[in-house]
């Protein structure tokens, strides 16, 4: 939905990314606003080149314009919200740069705003990523709500930059304040990380999977891929196969080892996930064709141009839980699949994936499931 964030800086209409009037999830939070308030209350100087890392919709750079910050994010929904925000409020072109995390980062960082993210491995991954570009006089202030700020993130901190406290709590959200120690000596980035899968999970048994930050279960192989990858389609001889939502790769990866014959396409929103796709690809010699995409699921992909689609969807949108994502990705499937083509999703059982997919494809048929999870299939009529 459109909503107005009143800030110090004026009150900028902002909104998600894709816009969507049922939506009620709005734009910003108390996090953002407190942070804003903070910047103002306390006459930080914005000067200098001043970097917001991890602004999730572009709340942040919008209502700091005016100082020409630099954007750094994983998301491509976030980045395309930012530009949309962006225009609605007629902030000039080229006043905020935008980066991604696989970027690399402004060489010098005089004031850097962070919002935490979900994730703590990729916190230690763009902390890392900026400390040589922070001085002992750069201003650093990150954010969030109480409950994504725990000890260890507060450790981070400490540990890759320097001398860290809270702030209190206003509005369930809380402040970060660190000191920048240029001496401080800094452990080697461990991302991106790869491992060796264990023997009994099909074609990929043994094979190497590669890691960026921002990648979900980002050490390990998580427990709903491991269940999916033992009850994979089989080969088919050929044919277009979509990992919708890729993260790591290493569904589309199973499946191009299976079936040499098939052109693969990845495609994930976040920019970390499909680094890693293509990595894990090609750290196993896969042969075949293989396509690696960022963007809002399978949006701008051909319609009737995939033979199978495969999504372990995810059911988040940062802290909110939501089934939003996961119906556009069903949508998309749809649309992209030709007659006859197939979906498989795999999801835990009370998330109720086979409503959804029998309103939409008119079937929905179980391929496996156990205590946690289950294995659906909808096919194109």
């Amino acid at each position: 939905m459109n909503d107005r964030m009143t800030t110090p800086w004026g009150e900028p209409v902002l909104a998600r990314f894709p816009e969507d009037p049922r939506d009620r999830l709005r734009a910003w939070d108390a996090s953002d606003a407190y942070l804003l308030r903070h910047l103002a209350e306390r006459r930080v100087p914005l000067s200098g080149t001043v970097v917001v890392v991890g602004d999730r919709w572009g709340a942040l750079v919008t209502a700091l314009a005016a100082h020409r910050p630099t954007q750094i994010t994983d998301s491509w929904l976030g980045q395309e919200a930012t530009r949309a925000n962006l225009a609605r409020n007629t902030v000039e072109p080229g006043a905020v740069r935008l980066l991604t995390t696989q970027d690399p980062p402004p060489d010098r960082i005089d004031v850097l705003l962070l919002r935490v993210p979900k994730s703590l491995a990729l916190l230690e991954d763009q902390l890392l990523r900026l400390a040589p570009a922070v001085h002992a006089d750069t201003v650093v202030v990150g954010t969030g709500m109480v409950k994504e700020i725990h000890t260890s993130t507060l450790d981070l901190f400490e540990r890759i930059l320097g001398p860290t406290r809270t702030s209190l709590a206003e509005q369930k959200a809380r402040l970060i304040f660190c000191t920048p120690d240029p001496s401080l000596k800094r452990p080697a980035n461990p991302w991106p990380y790869r491992y060796t899968l264990p023997d009994g999970i099909g074609p990929v048994s043994g094979r190497t999977v590669v890691n960026h930050a921002g990648v979900f279960c980002a050490d390990r192989l998580d427990i709903g891929t491991r269940f999916f990858l033992k009850h994979l389609p089989a080969s088919r001889g050929g044919g277009r196969v979509v990992d919708l939502g890729c993260g790591n790769g290493v569904v589309g990866t199973a499946m191009a080892l299976a079936d040499p014959g098939a052109e693969v396409l990845f495609v994930d929103e976040s920019f970390q996930a499909v680094a890693s796709a293509e990595a894990t690809f090609r750290a196993n010699d896969v042969p075949g064709h293989a396509e690696f995409r960022v963007g809002d699921g399978l949006a701008g992909v051909p319609e009737g141009s995939a033979d199978l689609v495969l999504n372990n969807p995810p059911f988040h949108s940062h802290q909110a839980t939501t089934d939003a994502t996961a119906w556009r990705m069903f949508t998309g499937a749809r649309r992209t699949l030709r007659p006859g083509g197939e979906l498989w999703v795999v999801g835990n059982r009370h998330l109720g994936y086979h409503v959804k997919l029998r309103r939409l494809f008119g079937n929905s048929d179980v391929v496996a499931s156990d205590a946690k999870f289950v294995v659906l299939k909808a096919v194109k009529r």
